[in-house]
């Protein structure tokens, strides 16, 4: 799904910290150039057909054709997310070995892993460029930087281990994201040609959680973005809406993932 990012008109792209709680998971893709940076945990990727395992000191580019969404994340995940305009960024990348950056499809490796090191002078540069974020000729220049120079770190560090992932299991996750109701297993596995034991078992080995688990971490990605700060849903209501049936299986659910109670959460404002 072609998803529209919203950046201010001002801005060349945007960056920003992600962190477990603000969950958004949805099966997309867009316009601009997208680095993460895994600053904590780990989590797991699926990106287009393949599998990327991915954990703090891993660099990992999204490129403008490339589907991606995380299905599996420990508690305690963080990463830095960089997005650049693919018409700003032509402007800057203008050297041979920086061209890469300027293709809608990756070609080779788009993860790699960081030296402890590397990974903690790009968090500090990370921090020092979004703190200027109410300046934005002063925020373009440095998120430009930021590009840059995530990309030459790229360069030089490791290949991060890819793993083939199965086309039903592919299938079968868009499947769940895109439904309004939830699909059956034994739905799911006419839609994709399995039998429902060997898609269930292919789905957790190849993910690393149930499609009933990644059903439910789907709802509460929905929960949060409906939630926000609770001005405009009561938690029941956002519950709800989310596609959960009642407001104990989420609350279930919420206390199972996240370790606590969702009235226990710190909700910013």
């Amino acid at each position: 799904m072609l998803e529209e990012l919203n950046l201010p008109e001002s801005w060349h792209g945007n960056l920003w910290i992600y962190r477990f709680q603000d969950w958004n998971h949805h099966v997309h893709r867009h316009a601009e150039l997208e680095f993460n940076l895994i600053t904590q945990g780990s989590a797991f990727y699926l990106l287009d057909n393949e599998k990327y395992h991915v954990r703090r000191g891993d660099l990992i580019w999204l490129y403008p054709a490339q589907d991606h969404v995380l299905v599996h994340e420990t508690s305690d995940f963080e990463m830095w997310i960089g997005v650049f305009r693919p018409e700003a960024l032509a402007q800057i990348a203008t050297d041979p070995h920086q061209q890469p950056l300027l293709l809608s499809q990756a070609k080779g490796e788009c993860s790699r892993r960081l030296t402890l090191k590397q990974m903690q002078s790009l968090s500090a540069l990370m921090d020092e460029v979004y703190a200027t974020k109410d300046q934005a000729a002063l925020f373009n220049s440095g998120l430009g930087y930021a590009f840059l120079t995530c990309w030459q770190n790229f360069e030089k560090a490791s290949a991060t281990p890819i793993e083939d992932v199965h086309p039903a299991v592919e299938k079968a996750a868009r499947k769940i994201q895109d439904d309004d109701e939830p699909t059956s297993l034994n739905e799911l596995a006419r839609h994709v040609g399995l039998s429902p034991a060997r898609l269930s078992r292919l789905f957790k080995e190849q993910t690393g959680v149930t499609m009933v688990g990644f059903r439910n971490r789907l709802r509460l990605g929905r929960f949060f973005n409906l939630y926000s700060t609770g001005q405009r849903h009561t938690m029941l209501h956002a519950a709800l809406a989310a596609g959960f049936g009642s407001y104990p299986q989420f609350h279930r659910v919420f206390k199972r993932e996240l370790g606590y109670s969702p009235r226990s959460h710190s909700w910013r404002s």
